[in-house]
């Protein structure tokens, strides 16, 4: 074992002198990993942070991460390094992939207050299914805009501009793009999942390491790039927002004073790379890559060809079951297109011999530094099995203090319409046979590419599903998480889509649990509201 970089100390740092009052103060201009390892020091020096840092350069905060993270295993260390990364132009089904992490903040385009139509989409290899493609996706968008244009002249019609005199007086732009933002909730069902997004997130190093490696075993290509992508854009030079003003400032200098212009560029002009240790080793994921084959494997073998139950949009599971079957279940869950309790009978009828079986085996190939796989996280008290649009679900899908659960993608379970009390049905608008006749079109689009065997036509298909397809996904939590999410997710500004998820959530926990009821601050979903009120 290497020997550990030693911690300069000297007689001041023997027996410091003690400073009156506790001492807080911000930390800004650190280079991550720099700053990383000057507070990993405070585990083994009693150096201030500004000491450490005045001594601390980037060779050795390399040389400390490569001995002591790598070597040593101390993974915590990536913990205190944050990087800010701008993700754009990537599909929404990409960064429904990208965002899937636990320990993740960040923020992504709105469909309710951008016109999507101008975000183009991404295309993935598909040889001589690229003109299909093309048109499939291009008769989504003009339904989208066709419906978009059609709800926002129902909704003018059903709420006008209401009395300047009254107090719900409103401006009429912003009368009107409070209406545009309702009718973008309705056409955002029809947006394809090729559509182009942007996101922003913020991570620390540990995350991001994971999250590159996870992405680097996706089964799409585009994941894979955007992986490869976020690796380099963490170990080379990042974007600096001040490069401009401080180019001026060095050119300035300059034509003054040479030497001292030199001097000021190396200072304020030097590349910052910010995390060129910590993420450099980022491979794809042998564990995952294997789990995934094996959890589709088990998953024919158990269930066979039988048929999928019809379940509700949100199902409370009992917490009847030993938790070897929740274990197994879970496991297999994010490899099939069965609920939870339908998949949890089979499970629960094999021999325990058998259940033990499979869960050794999602973990057969694990390595030293994999963490366990995410259906590992059992034993919560309540698990929600929730049936909704892949759009809702991009909403409710940011809440970080919950296990996900996520399957993929099919055409297997339909799709839904929007429906808001008080504003007006595609029927009203003389929108829904234009809408069911869009969503009909891609589901048949997207079975004839499945079909088709160009490459990975499995997952490029996938593209084509519009995001008011119908998508499964386990969420399981403590109570005050759950009454979080309800309380949240219930309220008015919201989109219909997760305001029902949200309410049924709360019924679901009144059903199996009345006395706990009167902790959720909640209304009624289905009661008509004030559309103009945000």
């Amino acid at each position: 074992m290497p020997d550990a970089i030693p911690i300069p100390t000297s007689p001041a740092e023997t027996c410091p002198a003690q400073p009156p009052v506790t001492d807080v103060y911000a930390i800004h201009g650190a280079d991550p990993e720099v700053l990383a390892y000057a507070m990993a020091k405070y585990s083994r020096s009693s150096l201030s942070m500004r000491e450490s840092l005045a001594e601390i350069s980037s060779q050795r905060a390399e040389q400390f991460l490569n001995t002591f993270y790598f070597q040593y295993g101390h993974r915590s260390i990536a913990d205190l390094a944050h990087i800010p990364f701008a993700i754009e132009r990537l599909s929404l089904l990409a960064a429904i992939a990208l965002v899937d992490e636990q320990r993740w903040d960040g923020q992504e385009r709105s469909t309710r207050y951008q016109n999507f139509r101008r975000s183009g989409w991404f295309t993935p290899a598909l040889g001589a299914e690229t003109a299909a493609y093309t048109a499939a996706v291009e008769s989504l968008f003009h339904s989208y805009d066709a419906v978009s244009a059609g709800m926002l002249e129902a909704l003018k019609l059903a709420i006008p501009l209401p009395d300047p005199t009254s107090d719900r007086a409103m401006k009429p732009d912003a009368w009107e793009r409070t209406l545009k933002a309702r009718a973008f909730d309705v056409a955002r069902y029809l947006l394809p999942l090729a559509t182009n997004t942007s996101l922003g997130q913020i991570v620390n190093a540990r995350t991001l390491e994971t999250q590159v490696s996870r992405l680097l075993t996706s089964e799409f290509a585009e994941i894979r790039t955007i992986a490869e992508q976020l690796r380099v854009a963490a170990t080379g030079p990042a974007w600096n927002v001040q490069q401009p003003v401080m180019q001026q400032l060095c050119d300035e200098i300059t034509a003054l004073d040479p030497a001292l212009g030199a001097k000021a560029a190396e200072t304020l002009l030097r590349p910052i790379n910010t995390a060129p240790t910590l993420v450099k080793y980022a491979v794809p994921n042998p564990y995952l890559a294997e789990s995934r084959t094996l959890g589709a494997e088990l998953v024919a073998e158990l269930m066979g060809t039988q048929a999928i139950d019809s379940t509700p949009i949100v199902d409370l599971l009992d917490g009847d079951e030993p938790l070897e079957v929740e274990l197994a279940t879970s496991l297999l869950y994010p490899h099939a297109h069965y609920g939870y309790r339908q998949l949890r009978s089979n499970v629960a009828a094999l021999p325990s011999a058998r259940l033990t079986e499979i869960v050794a085996t999602m973990t057969r190939s694990r390595g030293r530094h994999d963490e366990l796989l995410r259906g590992f996280s059992s034993g919560h008290s309540l698990r929600f099995d929730i049936l909704m649009d892949i759009g809702g679900f991009r909403d409710m899908h940011r809440h970080r203090k919950c296990t996900q659960l996520l399957q993929g993608f099919t055409d297997l379970h339909g799709y839904d319409e929007p429906i808001c009390p008080g504003q007006p049905t595609l029927a009203e608008a003389g929108l829904e046979q234009p809408y069911r006749a869009a969503m009909d079109a891609a589901f048949a689009a997207y079975r004839s590419l499945r079909d088709s065997g160009a490459p990975e036509a499995a997952q490029s298909s996938q593209y084509l599903l519009p995001l008011g397809t119908r998508c499964r996904a386990m969420f399981k939590m403590d109570l005050a998480e759950a009454v979080y999410i309800s309380e949240l997710r219930s309220g008015i500004a919201g989109h219909f889509s997760y305001r029902r998820v949200a309410w049924e959530m709360y019924l679901a926990v009144k059903r199996q649990h009345p006395a706990l009821a009167p902790l959720f601050r909640i209304d009624d979903v289905w009661e008509p509201v004030d559309l103009l009120k945000r």
